[in-house]
Order: C-alpha cells, then sequence, then structure tokens
C-alpha cells in the first residue's frame, strides 16, 4: 500500500511538473491558447487576462508538481492538486463533448492531445490526486527536515530564470511545425501510404404514402424502390480522420491574392522572412536593425519579405513610417503565431529548409549572419 501512495504522489508531481515547465517556457502560446478558449466560449472581454492566466496556471501547475515530487507542504499542496483536478476534469468533459476547441492545450505543444484523451487522463490523475490528499498526513510526517524546501525553492530559481528567458527570447525547447531544421515542403506534404478519411453516408428518405422521412445506411437505402421512396437529404459524418501534414494551410498571398509562397519555399538562396503576425502590436525598438539587414540582404540578392496578416494599405503604411525596404505578403495570423513567438521574429530558410530563427529582441547583423552562414 506504501508503495502505491508514494507511486502516485510521485508520478503526479512528475507529470504536473511536465505540464507547468513545456507551458511556462512558451508563455504566449499558453496565451494563445486562452484566447482560442475565450473566443470559443464567447468571453472576449477576458482577452486581456489571456497571457497573465496562462503564465500564473503554468507556474501553478509547476508548483504543484514540484511540491508533490519532493513531498514539500503536503497538507496544502494535496488540496491544491485536488481541487486543481476537481476543477479541469468536469471542465474537460464537458470540451470532450461540446468541442469548443480541438486541443485543450494541457502540455503545449510538446504533447498534443484529444479532448476525449485529456478527459481519460484527468480521471486516472484526479484518483492519484485523491490517494494523496487521504493520506497527506502521513507524507507529511515523512519528513524530517528542510532539504524538500530547500529542493524546491532551487527549482523554482530555475524555472522563472526558463520563464523569463522565453519571454524576452524565444521559447528554450520548440515543439512546433516549423522548428530549426524542418523542411516546410517536406512538412507539408503527405506520405502516398497515409491513413485518409473515411465518412459514413447516412440517406433519408421520404415514404410516398406516409409521408414519414427515415434512416437509412449506404447498405440497405431504397435507391431502386421509387415506387414508395423518394430522396429527401443525406448527411456524411466523419468516422476516421485522415493524414494531416504538420504544416498545413500555409499560404501567404499578394495584394492581388495569389499565392506565391513556392517562389520563396523552393528557393535554392536563402531568404529572410520576417514574422510579423500584427504591424499595429508589432515592436519597433529594433527596426533599424532590421532595417539595415534587410539593406544588406537585397544588396546581396538575398530575398528578404515579412509575412503579416495586417491588411496590404496599413502594411504600406507602416513600411512608409519606418523606413522598411522589404515586400509584405498576407498570411494568416494563427500560422504566424505558430511559426514564431515574437512580434516580429526573423526566420532563415534555403531550399526550404529552416536554418535559423530570432525574437526581436535578438535581431542578428549582417556580420554573424555573414560568419554564420558563410555569405
Amino acid at each position: 500500500m506504501n508503495i502505491v501512495k508514494q507511486l502516485s504522489r510521485i508520478l503526479f508531481g512528475i507529470i504536473f511538473i511536465f505540464s507547468g515547465f513545456v507551458k511556462g517556457i512558451d508563455p504566449w502560446g499558453s496565451a494563445y491558447k486562452f484566447t482560442d478558449y475565450f473566443n470559443a466560449l464567447g468571453m472576449e472581454w477576458l482577452l486581456w487576462a489571456a497571457f497573465p492566466l496562462g503564465v500564473i496556471l503554468a507556474f501553478a501547475e509547476f508548483a504543484i508538481g514540484v511540491a508533490f515530487l519532493f513531498n514539500w507542504w503536503m497538507r496544502l499542496f494535496s488540496w491544491l492538486g485536488l481541487l486543481f483536478m476537481a476543477f479541469f476534469t468536469p471542465l474537460t468533459l464537458w470540451i470532450a463533448i461540446k468541442n469548443p476547441v480541438t486541443d485543450c492545450g494541457c502540455f503545449g505543444d510538446a504533447l498534443v492531445l484529444t479532448n476525449w484523451e485529456t478527459f481519460y487522463k484527468n480521471i486516472v490523475f484526479i484518483t492519484l490526486a485523491i490517494i494523496v490528499t487521504v493520506n497527506r498526513n502521513w507524507f507529511a510526517e515523512k519528513v524530517k527536515n528542510k532539504l524538500p524546501a530547500m529542493l524546491s525553492m532551487g527549482v523554482f530559481i530555475v524555472y522563472f530564470g526558463f520563464v523569463y528567458y522565453s519571454y524576452n527570447h524565444l521559447p528554450l525547447f520548440d515543439f512546433r511545425p516549423f522548428k530549426i531544421g524542418t523542411n516546410i515542403p517536406e512538412a507539408m506534404s503527405t506520405p502516398e501510404d497515409a491513413p485518409q478519411e473515411i465518412y459514413e453516408n447516412i440517406f433519408y428518405y421520404k415514404n410516398k404514402n406516409t409521408g414519414d422521412v427515415k434512416e437509412f445506411s449506404e447498405e440497405n437505402y431504397p435507391w431502386q424502390d421509387t415506387l414508395n421512396w423518394e430522396y429527401h437529404d443525406m448527411e456524411s459524418i466523419l468516422v476516421q480522420e485522415g493524414y494531416e501534414p504538420p504544416i498545413h494551410d500555409f499560404t501567404f498571398e499578394t495584394i492581388d491574392g495569389e499565392d506565391i509562397k513556392d517562389f520563396f519555399i523552393y528557393d535554392e538562396n536563402y531568404v529572410f522572412m520576417l514574422v510579423a503576425h500584427d504591424l499595429a502590436k508589432s515592436s519597433t525598438k529594433n527596426q533599424e536593425e532590421i532595417n539595415a539587414l534587410a539593406n544588406w540582404a537585397l544588396e546581396q540578392g538575398l530575398s528578404f519579405i515579412c509575412l503579416t496578416s495586417t491588411l496590404h494599405d496599413e502594411a504600406l503604411q507602416f513600411a512608409e513610417n519606418h523606413g522598411a525596404p522589404y515586400e509584405f505578403f498576407n498570411c494568416d495570423e494563427i500560422t504566424l503565431k505558430t511559426i514564431i513567438r515574437s512580434n516580429p521574429g526573423l526566420m532563415l530558410i534555403k531550399d526550404g529548409t529552416i536554418l535559423g530563427k530570432w525574437h526581436y529582441n535578438d535581431i542578428p547583423s549582417s556580420e554573424i549572419i555573414g560568419e554564420t552562414f558563410g555569405l
């Protein structure tokens, strides 16, 4: 029985640490997920709180996990862990039934679960939380020194350092499809043997004699019995999802709506892509460095473009106001937020392969680019 108690505490702690860590080092990713929830639930008035809530939730999970793992203040943190699960377990059941978002974001981008998988996972972990809470005094009596407190404080300091760095630069670990080393065309392709979508067709026929509408399957619908039945309606239900490439719905368009991404992702030379999902909120404190790099790249005969979801007229106004020498192309805002957690951020590709990504605080000089990539 003691082994079950300890395993419950340790397993609960490890998973919560992992969940809080992967969300903590991607604070903007957590904010975007809260934004998705608020929009889906019609709570746009709470959008301002998306970022602080994302940071707070990540730390709360991490702190509870650390306390469980190191057996620190279990009389308090066991209840916090149980309350946490008591809140999120029914919430994830509702999400699984209503499906307002397709990914709960429980583990950030590190591990994507379906809504039902998330609910089943929470059933397991609320059980572990109950076991630990019932035995909280037993755990507390095992602590004979200040080592758990010292370990917890040390881990918190390291955690805050990682979060601070990830906020001011880019996440320490990139779990998204556009990570460095990814070949974009390959990540957009579908293997020949990939699973295909399977649909089940439901047919509705109206009985000419009674006027009743009856449901039929593909095996028994009365398409030949025109004397008694007439077609009324059909419904297609997805019964098996097909393969979805890691990168999908990736386009960027000219002012005329022409998708010209292939011109750049198949370019055998270096291509600089400045990513600014919203120019109105884009930081301009390093605009001089961006303009200098863009001018240098263009002088070298390299492509330097900006991808944004901002309307073309507003982009042109931004270019005029800030002396931007590069072209602007339109791209989906969600895709841009996925590419890089910085507004703006810079991505360098060659032959469609992502070679580097930089936060606006870390825009490299032409000298550094030249030394690093042999230009």
